[in-house]
């Protein structure tokens, strides 16, 4: 017993020179990601998207609107048959925008995800760059709960959203 207590103070006292020399920081990926100019670009490319799908749906809402519309005017004079199929007609038009509000959303976090994917890759290896020329032993994401306290001196995220932005000119 008495040597396993020797051992384990022998070797956490070989140990506190190599913790002497540990070199830890972290980053902030969701703040590199939001503020590196691909990131704003990103942002904007599927905000313009957004918007541009946003007009094609009104419109296709709109005529949808007027179709309503003019089946509750028509009703009276329509034939059961005929006011059977323009009532089928209208439910076959309110399902394709759905398919087309559902197909639109898909494609859009789609391409965000893509875009997400790329930048976070770049940062990833700038990252590497950063933490190797720096003489880190580790560098840990901000917000996946591992960091509780760091002081702000070990905050590379600045540091990597400029050499990131550096490296897209």
């Amino acid at each position: 017993m008495n040597k396993l207590i020797v051992s384990l103070i022998a070797l956490m006292l070989l140990a506190v020179p190599a913790l002497a020399e540990t070199k830890i920081a972290y980053v902030d990926l969701q703040k590199a990601l939001n503020l590196s100019k691909t990131g704003v670009e990103a942002k904007q490319e599927i905000s313009v998207q957004v918007k541009k799908y946003e007009g094609e749906f009104k419109a296709k809402q709109d005529d949808l609107i007027k179709l309503k519309e003019e089946l509750e005017k028509q009703a009276v004079l329509l034939s059961d048959d005929a006011k059977a199929q323009k009532e089928r007609d209208f439910q076959q038009n309110v399902k394709a925008l759905q398919r087309f509000q559902k197909d639109i959303k898909e494609e859009l976090q789609q391409r965000d995800a893509e875009l997400t994917k790329r930048i976070l890759s770049e940062l990833f290896e700038i990252l590497q760059t950063i933490g190797k020329n720096g003489g880190y032993t580790m560098v840990l994401e901000k917000n996946e709960g591992a960091v509780i306290y760091a002081d702000a001196s070990v905050d590379l995220t600045d540091e990597l959203i400029k050499a990131y932005d550096a490296s897209k000119k």
